[in-house]
């Protein structure tokens, strides 16, 4: 598995792009891990990653982030454990660190040796790391459904639907106290899609009382909260933060303040 890794990347030359690409085949690798431990019983895959995998977003993502819809069956610990062991088996150096001390459970996947392989770093003990996150007190109101997902290899997982990704989107925009840029490519592509995608809204009012206090943002309301967020934008922040994911660079050129406002009926 390391060599069918080291072959992927092997014809790449741009440094960027070979980087996201290593870091998806190790992503989907751990989901077939996550799958064979049938985590995908109570664990259901979000964020920006998902959509990537489900929807095919034209651009790479850093972390693997995950909602827990039932505590039933929840094995944190003995997941990581066979992550690390599925990966020292297929030929790679990895270690793993697992926090479950607060709300979102954190794991970190991190493979020595592996940039230094396809050439990436001069160091060999650099190592390529990925955030594993479980939130184990999400919003209410998001719906499931099941996929089984091919690239690179074959699994099958739990996923919120595209309707409670967007909300869990909208959320993050909304609230989030920095400019992500990644965050609002997302976006972009979800108001870009034709039929428009509708948020869950129940999924969304629930999660804005559950961080900003009950009542406080009215979740209906999310065009003109989203619109007073684009305005106050640094655009220069926001594309310098995408640019390095987009799978086509070029795609950066369409993220403008004029185009955010216009898709959202601003």
């Amino acid at each position: 598995m390391k060599e069918q890794a080291v072959a992927l990347v092997a014809g790449i030359s741009d440094p960027g792009q070979k980087l996201n690409r290593l870091r998806e085949y190790l992503q989907a690798f751990v989901l077939r891990s996550l799958h064979e431990s049938e985590a995908f019983n109570p664990l259901a895959f979000v964020g920006g990653t998902a959509l990537r995998f489900l929807h095919n977003l034209p651009r790479f993502s850093e972390d693997l982030d995950f909602s827990l819809v039932s505590s039933e069956t929840y094995k944190g610990t003995q997941w990581m454990a066979k992550i690390k062991r599925d990966l020292v088996l297929a030929g790679f150096d990895a270690q793993l660190a697992w926090n479950d001390r607060k709300v979102v459970h954190t794991g970190w996947i991190r493979v020595e040796g592996i940039l230094h392989d396809v050439g990436l770093s001069g160091m060999s003990e650099e190592k390529l790391s990925i955030k594993l996150e479980i939130d184990t007190r999400p919003p209410a109101g998001a719906h499931c459904e099941r996929q089984v997902i091919s690239r690179f290899t074959t699994f099958f997982i739990q996923h919120y639907d595209l309707q409670s990704l967007l909300a869990g989107k909208l959320h993050a925009v909304i609230t989030r106290k920095y400019s992500k840029g990644r965050d609002w490519y997302d976006l972009f592509w979800y108001l870009s899609q034709r039929p428009p995608v509708q948020p869950n809204i129940a999924m969304l009012q629930n999660a804005l009382d559950q961080t900003q206090g009950v009542g406080v943002l009215d979740a209906p309301s999310w065009p003109l909260l989203v619109q007073n967020r684009i305005k106050s934008l640094d655009m220069d922040t926001v594309l310098d933060d995408v640019r390095p994911f987009l799978e086509r660079p070029q795609d950066g050129a369409l993220l403008t303040r004029d185009n955010l406002l216009r898709l959202v009926g601003g």
